[in-house]
């Protein structure tokens, strides 16, 4: 047995949020309480940790990441505005920088770049493949858009591919649906011990902002079978150093054998579902909507979207999952895609009751456009969501991709989150990565300060969806994880934060208060003038995963 004594610190813990100590023992938390009693148990602890003043905080769930497309947008072209790349010129040039450094190198796969947005560039468009050609010169290249529903390619990839006139495929070089697929699986043929390593590199940043469990999305175009079960098994005891992982797979069931034959091919996967796509993205405009883009270009061949799944799909894959004793989810972003799957759910309850429906916890994946008739539908057949918050901070606001795409007054509705929250409806929080960073706080941060005042939470809230929300959408929340209390598992995180305040009552609101005396764990201080904490200890069931305590 190991233990680890953590003191002079802050520990949030409901059960005691005066605490300033916290013992570990064999992974688990055995006693949380108060500086000078934990003199008594320093002797007995393999390691004592002197906190000076940092907080100690149930550590992160990401419950929605694509860990394979994390690593690879790591290693790759960061064509961010984070990067410094504002422009389509900029974007050009760090793709001909990319291609020189790469002259002379033996692996002379798809030069991949991630995170490009023409929304945000002066010029307003994307790269066209001529462009592209010319800045890689010759070179097969891969260049996704921001949200991962669409890419530019180069003349080499695409005809290496056999791109070119696949549904989706534009003669600029732009793919989208089933081209896209096709260019990705092209940008993802890697050697075995390649993707190994692609998988540890976005674990371990993943731990290194306090994440100690992911949710990941496979599905056929972003990974294989083989990658998940590889996932799955590297993650699955603590000792290996990385978070915990909760597996989910796109695949599309008919039938109940199809369920169970998927379940037996990938044990221990948690559900079928997650980016099992009704619908694409707003910001590539293949979200299905109700009523067209206010920007789709004259002529678009479609210019409300599109639907990738029809409501019978739906209902036969929902009955199927349930019956087969898992559940399922879906990749849900316009209102008309959400029609579409309550209709889909609507017609799986009728034929396996609405008990049965709800007692198996489906989810549901981003779903920014909700409205009142669907929030209640969603509560009475017991849907749990997993949503982003950063997509707001991105794309929310006056004069933001949502207004620019669906107009000012569609646009202002989206990710409700506050509506949900007090609506009852379990959230959790992801980031999607690689479409917004693996970045928790600035979760946690945009669910405060959502562009639409109504729709604000707590940062008790928030930080609650970002940590006990993902264990519940997974129905892992038997197990005590998500919270410091004696018994629990020591999933935990600690945090250098400058300012720690105590969160008022009010759940929709997030004003502050520095009077610890109202009893409520203390929370760091998330406004934008404030620096974000900074990640010092990341700790599975008592093992570190990152370290930088010094």
């Amino acid at each position: 047995m190991t233990s680890t004594l953590y003191r002079h610190g802050v520990i949030h813990s409901p059960a005691d949020p005066f605490a300033e100590a916290l013992l570990v023992e064999d992974g688990t938390i055995v006693w949380i309480g108060a500086d000078d009693t934990a003199d008594g148990l320093a002797s007995r602890a393999d390691e004592v940790v002197d906190l000076d003043g940092a907080l100690v905080a149930p550590g992160f769930v990401d419950a929605h990441v694509h860990v394979l497309e994390t690593g690879l947008a790591l290693e790759s072209v960061d064509l961010t505005a984070a990067a410094g790349v504002r422009s389509l010129a900029d974007a050009l040039d760090a793709v001909h920088r990319a291609a020189q450094a790469r002259d002379g190198r033996a692996d002379q796969g798809p030069l991949l770049g991630f995170g490009w947005d023409e929304q945000s560039w002066p010029e307003g468009r994307a790269p066209t493949r001529e462009e592209v050609d010319r800045a890689a010169g010759g070179a097969p290249v891969y260049l996704a858009r921001v949200d991962v529903h669409s890419a530019v390619v180069s003349t080499a990839l695409a005809d290496g591919a056999g791109l070119v006139g696949l549904p989706g495929w534009s003669d600029d070089g732009r793919v989208e649906r089933d081209a896209h697929h096709a260019a990705r699986d092209a940008a993802r043929r890697i050697a075995p011990e390649r993707r190994t390593q692609l998988y540890r590199r976005a674990l371990q940043h993943a731990a290194s902002r306090g994440v100690v469990s992911v949710h990941e999305q496979s599905a056929p175009s972003i990974d294989t079978r083989e990658g998940l079960l590889e996932l799955l098994a590297m993650t699955a005891d603590p000792s290996g150093a990385l978070p915990h992982l909760v597996g989910y797979r796109g695949e599309l069931c008919v039938t109940v054998d199809d369920a169970r034959e998927l379940l037996a091919a990938i044990p221990g996967l948690t559900g079928i579902g997650g980016d099992l796509n009704v619908d694409g993205s707003i910001g590539s405009r293949t979200a299905a909507l109700r009523s067209p883009y206010a920007d789709a270009p004259s002529g678009a061949a479609h210019p409300d979207g599109v639907l990738y799944l029809s409501a019978e799909q739906i209902c036969n894959h929902v009955t199927a999952v349930t019956r087969a004793g898992v559940h399922g989810g879906f990749h849900v972003i316009g209102d008309r895609a959400m029609d579409e799957l309550l209709i889909g759910l609507g017609a799986a309850a009728d034929v396996e009751g609405v008990e049965a429906i709800a007692r198996a916890g489906h989810r549901i994946e981003h779903a920014e456009m909700i409205d009142a008739p669907t929030l209640a539908r969603l509560l009475l057949l017991g849907i749990r969501l997993s949503v982003q918050p950063a997509f707001d901070a991105a794309w929310g606001g006056p004069g933001g991709l949502y207004a620019t795409r669906l107009g000012a007054g569609r646009g202002a509705g989206l990710n409700p989150i506050a509506d949900l929250a007090a609506a009852g409806v379990p959230l959790a929080f992801g980031s999607d990565a690689p479409v917004t960073a693996l970045d928790p706080w600035a979760a946690v941060r945009a669910a405060v300060h959502h562009h639409a005042a109504d729709q604000r939470i707590s940062a008790r809230a928030a930080f609650r969806a970002a940590t006990r929300g993902g264990w519940r959408a997974a129905g892992l929340d038997h197990t005590g994880a998500g919270e410091l209390r004696i018994g629990a598992p020591a999933h935990l995180a600690v945090w250098r934060a400058e300012h720690l305040v105590v969160q008022a009552v009010d759940a929709r609101t997030s004003a502050w208060s520095t009077d610890a005396r109202a009893g409520t764990p203390l929370l760091p201080e998330l406004g934008p003038d404030r620096p974000a904490p900074v990640c010092l200890r990341t700790v599975r069931s008592g093992v570190v995963l990152h370290d930088a305590m010094g």
